[in-house]
């Protein structure tokens, strides 16, 4: 028997019939689903600092499980020190298997730890994707408070296939993301 994240059951068995009914889709290939998660992570310090992406790069794979790459400029800026091809980033893209566990992870231990916590914003892109920014990366489990030298924010992207922004804020709520709530 293999195994299959809890959230990939869930999505089959109550995500996937709760959609169906709420957009009267004809077929379950109609209804949106999760296609990846995108984690990325711009440090503009590290132009001067080139440890700080190894850093980084160590510790967003930790946070995902999956090996995390730097990402580089893309031409020279002088007002900003920067040179074409230098590392100013790090990304990692989960896709499948990794990306259900590490959504029940954010859901479920990471985004409870945040302080003060009310919900996350209900801003989608226009396209049914959404963006949560989170700005320390220590809420996250996986992370060892102790060995932090410096506290970095990231953007976490959920792409879907949804066609419209309701789709997908329908998608994402069924799943348990913590919107906050639009009464007024």
């Amino acid at each position: 028997m293999s195994y299959t994240p809890n959230l990939k059951n869930k999505y089959k068995s109550d995500v996937l019939p709760a959609l169906m009914k709420e957009f009267n889709y004809k077929t379950v290939m109609q209804a949106p689903r999760l296609e990846k998660i995108v984690i990325n992570q711009g440090l503009g310090q590290a132009v001067a600092d080139k440890k700080m992406i190894e850093v980084s790069i160590n510790e967003i794979t930790n946070i995902t499980g999956q090996k995390a790459v730097a990402t580089v400029s893309k031409k020279d800026i002088s007002n900003f020190k920067l040179r074409k091809g230098v590392p100013i980033g790090v990304k990692v893209t989960l896709r499948k298997d990794r990306m259900y566990e590490f959504l029940e992870r954010l859901i479920n231990a990471s985004l409870p730890r945040i302080r003060d916590f009310k919900g996350i914003n209900n801003k989608m892109d226009g396209r049914g994707n959404y963006t949560l920014g989170i700005s320390e990366q220590i809420i996250f489990p996986e992370i060892d408070i102790d060995k932090i030298s410096k506290i970095f924010g990231m953007e976490i992207s959920f792409v879907t296939t949804a066609k419209t922004d309701e789709e997908g804020f329908a998608l994402l709520r069924e799943f348990g993301l913590p919107f906050k709530s639009t009464k007024k």
